[in-house]
Formats: structure tokens, C-alpha cells, sequence
């Protein structure tokens, strides 16, 4: 039970602000606790700066043992056509280098229609056990089936973490999953790290990705992240390696869905794909307007790259928003990313950072993204990119 001592407390509203249960209220300079609402987590005694406010010991010991009974760390293995993700493997090289952190086991766990070789793959990229269930359902993709198979598999195996990629399957099932099993969930990371009483520091653009916010799950297990597709980086290949298949059996109940699967429509590409270019060429809000936007199009197709745009080309309507980079839309890692016109706003920089060259042109030479830039260019986008394109033409006649 949560206690407070009084002769302590300043009323600086800490715990108040903490509390996500709004159990807490601060009422003439002292904080009052409503202890029917309130569920215990210790978030507000981790605030609080005077020691104000603790658990009392039994309570405490007992959350601290309930906490206990979850270790290690899981990957959901996404799976498209037979074929694993690219995400998946991004996914477990971090989860590997967490693992090692905290000294226990990364597991990955894979749904499939059929028997799958898929196992020996995700072993020889860092996975020491992989929990494998087998069921025509996972044919195609229902939400409302894989959150029920995966929350039984949590109940049961009793993970610290589960990380998910950020991908349209991930964001649609792994929310359900987190709220059967009454944890919390951040979404979209980009960044993961892991501290010594296991509690995994989370951090993603906030605010409009003004701000990169630092998010822990203290209270409750399993800890869950969607992260970013290609933000993180896949472990090579090891196929010595040797890990562990437990194929799990699940009521059959788990697989009922009311979901009718009548058609698939492949989405239609327009052009080099975004996470397939060794070149990405994006333009943003500084072209002004579609026909400043052309000469993007016009240098990624001498360079033999794909187009890309910024969230205020795309609301702006000059380009599909599947050609969208950043926070809200794809994250690419191209050899090369020319930015023309973009600010470089933390929103669109998360799609782009981790590029191995970033050439950035824009008029104002005070523009965030001249700070993670290789190489920059001060100057009118108009002025520059004729230039450019024209020099290029000429090298390749």
C-alpha cells in the first residue's frame, strides 16, 4: 500500500503529474492519496525528490517477487509470404545485445501456416530459443487471432520484454496484446536501452517529434515496444550457431477470429522502392509547391534512386504519402539521402538518420538538418538542383 509522510512532503505536484491513475491530488500544499484508485506501480515514490512517499514494506516485496517471475526477452517474428521481415532480424540484434545486458535468453516467436525453415534463420541471427506455432490461420493475417495466441504465450513463458516491429502488423495486433495483459506499451521507438533492475528505457519523438521522450514501464511485466523499421541494425549471419524450437501447442479456441479476409490488392509501387535505394532523393516544404517538387523526381531518376518527401510535401499533396520518410511514415538507411528543402524536424529525421551519407540543401543555414548532414549546401534549392541535375547529365553522357 502506498504511504505518504507528511512532515516530508513540499507539494510540488511530482506524483500528481506521475500518477496515471489520478489516485494522487495534491490539496493545500500536501499530497492526499485515494487508495481505492490507486494500483500500486511505485511510479510516484520514483519522483518523489523529498522520499515523501513509499510502498509499505510487504506491499513492496511482493511486486518486487511478482516482477521476478518474468525474464527475458522476446521478438515477435513477423512473417510475410514464407518469408521473415527484414524488421524481425533488425529486431534481434538488438534484442541480442539487450540479452547480453541482462544475462538471460532472447527468444523469438514465430506464427506460420506450414512447417517453416524459418527457425534455423532467426537461430543464426541471435535467437537462443524460438517458440514456434503452426496453424493454417497464419495463412493470412488476423489482428484478433495473433493477440490471443500471443497473449497465451506471454501468460505462459513469462517474458520481461516483448519487442515488435512498427510495421502496419505490428501496430494493428501488438496494442490488443498489451492491453489483455494490462502492461504498458511504447510505440514507434527508435532507440531501446536497458537498465540494471531490468526495466527497458524506451525513447521516441514526442509532441509532434519536437522532443524525444524517455519512456519506462516500472510497474508492470511484460514491458512492450513497437520499434522502427530499419533503425536498428541485424546481427551477420552465424550458421553454426545453435539455439533451441519449442513448438507450442494452443487451444483452438485462440484461433477463432471474426475477420473475412475476401481479396488481396499487392500495393502498386511507383518507382524505386524506399527500402530498397542505395539513393534517396526527398524534397520537403521548401520546394514550395508540386512543380518545385519535379526536380526531386528529376535528380533521383538521373541518380537512379527512389523520391521520398517530408510530411509537409506529402500534406501538401505533392506526392504519395507511401513516399513518405520519418516518424509517421518509412525509415530508410539508403548509402546516400539528399535532402532538398526539408528543415530536418526530429519527425523526419528519425526516418533518415541512420543513412550512411546525408547531403542536406537548404536555404537557411541555421536549419537542424545541417546537424546530422555530411555534407551541406547553403543555398536556394531552385539554384542548386538545376545545377546539379545538369552536371550529372553531362558526367553521364
Amino acid at each position: 500500500m502506498l504511504r505518504i509522510n507528511i512532515d516530508a512532503c513540499n507539494g510540488c505536484g511530482l506524483c500528481e503529474q506521475t500518477c496515471a491513475v489520478d489516485a494522487i491530488h495534491v490539496v493545500d500544499g500536501i499530497a492526499e492519496i485515494e487508495q481505492e484508485s490507486c494500483t500500486g506501480c511505485g511510479g510516484c515514490v520514483d519522483v518523489c525528490e523529498p522520499a515523501a512517499l513509499f510502498m509499505e514494506g510487504q506491499e513492496l516485496e511482493e511486486k518486487n517477487n511478482a516482477l521476478a517471475e518474468w525474464s527475458g526477452i522476446w521478438i515477435y517474428a513477423e512473417c510475410r509470404n514464407g518469408e521473415l521481415a527484414p524488421v524481425s532480424l533488425e529486431l534481434l540484434g538488438e534484442g541480442r545485445r539487450l540479452a547480453d545486458i541482462r544475462e538471460t535468453k532472447l527468444s523469438a516467436v514465430l506464427f506460420t501456416d506450414e512447417t517453416s525453415n524459418l527457425t534455423a534463420q532467426l537461430i543464426s541471427h541471435g535467437a537462443d530459443t524460438v517458440y514456434l506455432v503452426e496453424n493454417p490461420i497464419f495463412g493470412n493475417f488476423y489482428e484478433d487471432a495473433n493477440a490471443a495466441v500471443l497473449t497465451d504465450l506471454a501468460r505462459r513463458y513469462k517474458p520481461e520484454t516483448i519487442l515488435a516491429g512498427a510495421t502496419a502488423i505490428g501496430r494493428s495486433f501488438i496494442p490488443r496484446v498489451a492491453a489483455s495483459l494490462r502492461t504498458g506499451l511504447t510505440a514507434d521507438c527508435t532507440c531501446l536501452g536497458i537498465q540494471e533492475n531490468g526495466d527497458l528505457l524506451q525513447s521516441r519523438p514526442a509532441f509532434g517529434g519536437n522532443v524525444m521522450a524517455a519512456v519506462l514501464c516500472s510497474g508492470t511485466r511484460p514491458q512492450m515496444a513497437t520499434v522502427h523499421p530499419m533503425v536498428m541494425k541485424p546481427l551477420e549471419t552465424d550458421p553454426d550457431r545453435k539455439g533451441e524450437v519449442v513448438k507450442v501447442d494452443v487451444e483452438e479456441s485462440l484461433f477463432d477470429t471474426k475477420i473475412r479476409v475476401n481479396n488481396f490488392v499487392p500495393l502498386e509501387s511507383e518507382g524505386v522502392a524506399l527500402n530498397e535505394a542505395d539513393i534517396v532523393v526527398a524534397g520537403g516544404r521548401g520546394l514550395e509547391n508540386e512543380e518545385g517538387f519535379k526536380l526531386v523526381e528529376e535528380l533521383a531518376e538521373v541518380l537512379g534512386g527512389a523520391v521520398a518527401a517530408s510530411r509537409a510535401a506529402v500534406d501538401s499533396g505533392w506526392i504519395s504519402a507511401t513516399r513518405m520518410v520519418g516518424q509517421t511514415g518509412q525509415t530508410v538507411r539508403p548509402r546516400i539521402y539528399i535532402a532538398c528543402g526539408i528543415s530536418g524536424a526530429i519527425q523526419h529525421t528519425v526516418g533518415m538518420q541512420s543513412a550512411e551519407t546525408i547531403i542536406a540543401i537548404n536555404r537557411d543555414p541555421d536549419a537542424p538538418v545541417f546537424d546530422i548532414a555530411t555534407y551541406g549546401v547553403v543555398g536556394d534549392a531552385f539554384e542548386v538542383l538545376p545545377r546539379l541535375i545538369e552536371k550529372l547529365k553531362q558526367m553521364k553522357a
